[in-house]
């Protein structure tokens, strides 16, 4: 009885502390809209806050030569960690830039609905690492939450303004998930 209590008890122990992990990987996963959700099987791997402008160009619209509308350009933006400390840039592609170099590009998933009519929207993006090493080494998504301000101005782009650009200031909470995978072990249960 000794050796199978001697086996039984650090499995039931090890399972214990996996669901225990699971669950606060799951506390710490932000609420979000379906539409925006990343897909089962990734974990939160850093949380970076974002704080720049989102830069708009007026330039003629689709529609019509003679009407005009602001059109965005890129975002320009600071990241830091939790403590305040400087992470790296966030700037057109859309672009990560880690300060170990670490590099990853994202493409538009899904979008949903800004908080208010001056804020833009939550997105989730799929991630390509186009510099490996640190940070953004494993990145497979990347979610835009919680953001404020940086939407386009909703007025002053005319004929006479053409070609100016806006810089509108935003914050925002960007969420970077990387693949995970339970121990083999595990997966049966």
């Amino acid at each position: 009885m000794k050796s199978v209590t001697g086996i039984i008890c650090p499995l039931f122990a090890a399972m214990a502390c996996s669901q225990s992990a699971l669950a606060r990987s799951d506390e710490s996963s932000p609420s979000v809209p379906s539409a925006i959700a990343v897909p089962a099987g990734h974990k939160i791997e850093v949380m970076l806050r974002a704080s720049g402008v989102q830069i708009y160009r007026c330039q003629p619209t689709a529609q019509a030569a003679t009407d005009y509308g602001w059109a965005f350009v890129a975002p320009e933006a600071t990241l830091f960690n939790r403590d305040g400390t400087v992470a790296g840039h966030h700037y057109a592609g859309p672009t990560w830039e880690a300060n170990d170099g670490s590099k990853a590009v994202g493409t538009l998933v899904a979008k949903a609905a800004g908080p208010d009519a001056a804020s833009i929207p939550s997105l989730l993006l799929s991630a390509a690492v186009v510099r490996h090493g640190g940070t953004f080494e494993k990145v497979a998504f990347v979610q835009r939450l919680h953001t404020n301000g940086g939407a386009a101005p909703a007025t002053g782009c005319t004929s006479e303004a053409a070609n100016s650009e806006a810089r509108v200031p935003y914050t925002a909470d960007y969420y970077f998930y990387t693949l995970d995978r339970l121990p083999s072990a595990l997966e049966s249960y």
